[in-house]
């Protein structure tokens, strides 16, 4: 069973952003299960930028106490490029941060003015998408009933394709059933 998008939102909230302080705030303390901050966040001290997970930028920018810095991969140009690759190259798909889909869902939601190129940056995330999904498709006709191999895919996009993967894979399974390993290096041998 996969995720729901709600949960891989909730992990992508996880990630680190840079934010901008607007007000001053002392040292934020929370209750995490994350070990890599122990719950500790600032002092914020405006314009001193510092990094905070995504779900406390997003608090902070609703609250207007912060401007969201967006990451280098939300950029005009970068995705530009990105989305360039994956037209010219339709056997693989480009490196995107695990959890691009839901961050820059998120960043656009609430922070769109601290995003130059807002609208702009909504159609080429669209255009990727839809760009990778139809790969991902593709590649879930070329099953071959041992593996498919589909690197750089983020985490909801891993998770749209699960019921497709696993209801295309296990019907290959029924049809062709798997070689044992030590059978087929015997057959390999004796054909040369």
């Amino acid at each position: 069973m996969g995720f729901t998008p709600e949960e891989i939102e909730f992990l992508g909230e996880e990630e680190l952003l840079t934010i901008v302080p607007e007000h001053r705030i002392d040292k934020l303390e929370f209750i995490s299960v994350s070990n890599l901050h122990f719950g500790f966040y600032g002092p914020f001290r405006p314009p001193l930028p510092l990094q905070v997970p995504a779900w406390l930028a997003v608090t902070l920018k609703k609250k207007h106490k912060c401007k969201i810095r967006p990451p280098p991969w939300l950029e005009k140009e970068w995705l530009q490029e990105r989305l360039r690759e994956e037209v010219n190259n339709k056997d693989r798909f480009c490196a995107l941060p695990f959890h691009f889909t839901e961050l820059a869902e998120m960043l656009l939601d609430c922070g769109a003015d601290d995003i130059p190129n807002a609208e702009e940056i909504r159609r080429l995330m669209k255009d990727l998408r839809e760009i990778r999904s139809e790969k991902a498709s593709q590649g879930l006709t070329e099953l071959d009933g041992d593996y498919l191999r589909m690197d750089n895919l983020g985490l909801m996009e891993i998770n749209e394709i699960r019921p497709f993967f696993r209801t295309a894979f296990n019907k290959i399974r029924k049809i062709v059933p798997p070689v044992d390993v030590q059978e087929q290096d015997i057959r390999d041998q004796m054909e040369y």
